[in-house]
């Protein structure tokens, strides 16, 4: 595995949108660095974003200045799963060595945190701070399933049905993982929106629809969530396909207070860009053109 890089006339662009923005703000734009996945700082002032295999800085009061890299030691190339600490001085990586990975936002030295028992891609961290919820892939010709580290280091399964499962988080009271899930459908791939109780239990599908929906994001507040919608029929979460970004009412899944269309998939929306204040949210698009 290897970190991704823009196509020829390709760029990536940070676009910030929220519950009542019609048109969503550009804030920042590259054609040679390929940046994904923006977490918003607990602070409010920067996004952190993966790139070439590492973890960059936009801050947001001057964009213009473009990204910081934050230097790691002994962290191997990231990918785009990539969750806050609730401390909001650390940062929890997925590395594309298949492990978790802790590291403090001002960079220096890592520490490991998951053992040799599969690949781990990291989507979120209980609201207390004690525990991560991930997806653990033993063998890729097999659908991945929802997994929950305990403060004691022990990771337990739990049980979503049949079919992939992506994109777990908690609900900011800490009482749900919602997730993406293909236990809906008996077609390949049509992954749907849901939630399951922290204690586990049945699992609650949160909207029908005819797409392929992924990465159900709430807002800090409980009251909003965003996510990725693809074209009906598509597998995985692929890049370079015309998508869209939707935000709904926490209280009402079926109709989108915002959509927004644009060229991108993968990268796009993997993980909680949610702003502390709960009003607005980050988002990448790749378009490609002369």
């Amino acid at each position: 595995m290897s970190y991704r890089t823009l196509a020829r006339h390709q760029r990536a662009q940070v676009w910030v949108g929220g519950p009542d923005q019609t048109s969503p703000e550009l804030v920042w734009e590259s054609d040679d660095l390929l940046v994904e996945a923006p977490n918003w700082s607990l602070d409010g002032a920067s996004l952190l974003l993966n790139a070439h295999g590492t973890m960059w800085r936009l801050d947001l009061a001057q964009p213009a200045r473009g990204l910081t890299a934050i230097e790691f030691s002994g962290l191997p190339e990231v990918n785009n799963d990539h969750v806050l600490d609730p401390d909001g001085d650390h940062i929890y990586l997925s590395a594309m060595d298949g492990h978790l990975y802790r590291g403090a936002l001002t960079g220096g030295a890592v520490e490991r945190i998951t053992s040799d028992d599969g690949w781990h891609y990291l989507h979120g961290v209980s609201p207390d701070g004690s525990r991560l919820a991930y997806v653990k892939i033993d063998d890729f010709a097999d659908p991945g399933h929802l997994t929950v580290l305990g403060p004691d280091g022990r990771p337990l399964g739990m049980d979503t049905g049949a079919g992939h499962v992506d994109g777990p988080e908690w609900s900011p009271d800490g009482e749900w993982i919602y997730l993406n899930t293909e236990a809906f459908s008996e077609q390949s791939g049509h992954a749907q929106l849901a939630r399951i109780p922290d204690a586990g239990g049945a699992v609650e599908r949160l909207v029908a629809s005819d797409t392929v929906d992924w990465f159900p994001h709430l807002s800090p507040d409980g009251r909003f969530a965003s996510y990725l919608s693809f074209p009906a029929g598509t597998l995985g979460h692929p890049a370079d396909l015309s998508v869209e970004v939707r935000v709904v009412a926490e209280s009402d899944w079926s109709t989108p207070l915002q959509r927004y269309p644009l060229f991108g998939g993968q990268g796009t929306l993997n993980v909680n860009s949610w702003s502390p204040d709960s009003t607005r949210f980050a988002f990448v698009a790749y378009p490609i053109g002369t």
